[in-house]
């Protein structure tokens, strides 16, 4: 058992919905671990299928607490500040290195695991069960502490629990349908992810070549901030369009064309048209990727 290594279920993105066949969570903003327990010895591995146990040394006894001989859990490892999680605090744990340095780390900046699913128990797998199941046993199983809680959820009021938990600062919701199954390593809209989308105002400084329906005008519009002067690439926008946007955008990005890009964007970026950065768009999205680069973003509108 403690040397499994299972990748855990993913999600899709989707907007805030209410539904009587989901069961809606918190989306913690921390580190995705599977615990893998085996009388009292316990194993900590991440989304990469790493071991993490050693990073997390003030949680050593946590299978001592469970009910069962043995056990998989799936859940999210947080550091809470002032009752929220602080992902700063935690990439102070994950980068740790020297057991020196991660014994202080601990005291310092304390992990807690936050569970939300079962997999396996007492040597018999339950990812076959409805998550409904799958949550009811886990309470049997979880003998809650400081360092260990059981992730609570509602039923139905999928929108009002999104608005309240991003009220509060939180990350986001999880919505999973109490009929799923628990999927090893796959994406599934068993299970859909939902944040609140991010907005800013960018300049288009290109467009890619349209097909198929998109033959006439464009693919997708290239967008760049001005961040402290600087020239920030958020990266390429597909979707969004109406008819009459592609319709009026076509000829203006057709009198805006030029050869080159914004200096700080030279090279890099293939199979782009360039044109002057006069017309700024407003972009939703998902989040921005460490390289600065929009996921999921959509095209809202036209700015003067």
């Amino acid at each position: 058992m403690l040397t499994a290594r299972l990748a855990p279920m993913l999600a899709y993105a989707a907007r805030p919905f209410d539904s009587p066949r989901h069961l809606f969570e918190i989306k913690w903003d921390g580190t995705r671990c599977l615990l893998f327990a085996q009388g009292r010895g316990l194993r900590l591995q991440n989304r990469r299928l790493e071991d993490i146990t050693a990073r997390y040394p003030e949680l050593k006894d946590l299978a001592a607490g469970l009910r069962a001989r043995n056990a998989i859990l799936d859940g999210e490892l947080v550091v809470l500040h002032q009752g929220r999680p602080d992902f700063g605090r935690l990439q102070q744990r994950e980068q740790s290195a020297g057991p020196l340095k991660v014994e202080l780390l601990a005291r310092q900046l304390p992990a807690t695991y936050i569970v939300f699913d079962l997999l396996f128990l007492n040597g018999e797998p339950r990812v076959a069960a409805p998550l409904q199941e799958r949550k009811e046993l886990l309470r049997t199983v979880l003998a809650e502490s400081p360092l260990l809680v059981e992730s609570g959820y509602i039923l139905e009021k999928g929108r009002a629990f999104f608005q309240e938990v991003v009220d509060r600062g939180l990350e986001g919701v999880m919505a999973k349908a109490l009929a799923s199954p628990y999927l090893i390593g796959r994406r599934s809209r068993f299970w859909l992810k939902i944040k609140p989308r991010g907005r800013e105002v960018c300049y288009v400084v290109g467009y890619t070549p349209g097909k198929r329906a998109r033959a006439g005008t464009f693919g997708a519009l290239a967008v760049a901030a001005v961040r402290e002067g600087v020239w920030v690439y958020r990266g390429l926008v597909g979707s969004g369009f109406s008819d009459a946007d592609l319709e009026a955008l076509k000829p203006r990005l057709e009198e805006l064309r030029v050869d080159a890009p914004p200096p700080a964007l030279k090279g890099g970026v293939p199979g782009i048209t360039w044109v002057r950065p006069e017309l700024r768009c407003e972009v939703t999205f998902q989040e921005p990727t460490p390289r600065g680069r929009f996921r999921a973003p959509a095209f809202k509108r036209l700015l003067p």
